[in-house]
């Protein structure tokens, strides 16, 4: 699925004509536009979540691609959000219906689950108000990391992310051979 012509409708619907430079922190790889225009019927879109207000924009900005792209296109999309809770002795994904028999091993506090669980709650929440189709993920570990294993994982086309430049360490740590395009929160969208 090519990313401009979703961008292009969102530039369309608010109005503005700079958004696209704004919103683009990495641009999708060549070799995977080849691939996923022929293949893909289904879009996948992933949003880092933590439960910020940039991170709620991010998820906003998702929900609307979503919903403008499935009446432009007929496609099925989908939306993840994605919450990683960081950790070092941890960098898998953690099942949390066996947290009793993992607790000494993972490291992890239900303190710490009931916070992941708090957010993506929030995230679910927001997912109602657009009646989209949406999963959420919970991950363990480095952020970059885990947000590359989930897009890999539903093969994604695009990652939303609540960061506003390219010089977010977010960013810097996802590497420029990213396998999507990653996009940010434009600067104001009050101009």
């Amino acid at each position: 699925m090519k990313i401009k012509p979703m961008l292009a409708r969102l530039q369309n619907s608010l109005g503005r004509d700079d958004l696209i430079q704004q919103m683009v922190l990495l641009p999708e790889p060549v070799e995977s536009l080849v691939y996923r225009s022929s293949q893909k019927v289904c879009v996948n879109l992933v949003v880092g979540y933590n439960g910020s207000p940039n991170s709620h924009a991010a998820l906003d900005i998702a929900f609307w691609v979503a919903h403008q792209t499935h009446l432009a296109t007929h496609n099925l999309v989908t939306v993840h959000a994605v919450y990683v809770e960081e950790n070092q002795l941890n960098n898998q994904y953690f099942d949390i219906l066996n947290f009793e028999q993992n607790q000494g091993k993972s490291g992890f506090t239900i303190t710490q689950l009931k916070q992941t669980n708090k957010v993506l709650w929030q995230a679910l929440n927001l997912a109602k108000e657009w009646q989209s189709s949406f999963q959420s993920h919970e991950c363990f570990g480095h952020p970059s990391t885990q947000l590359r294993k989930i897009v890999e994982s539903v093969n994604a086309d695009i990652l939303f992310l609540g960061c506003k430049s390219v010089n977010h360490p977010l960013i810097e740590s996802l590497g420029r051979n990213f396998p999507c395009a990653v996009l940010g929160v434009p600067q104001s969208m009050d101009d």
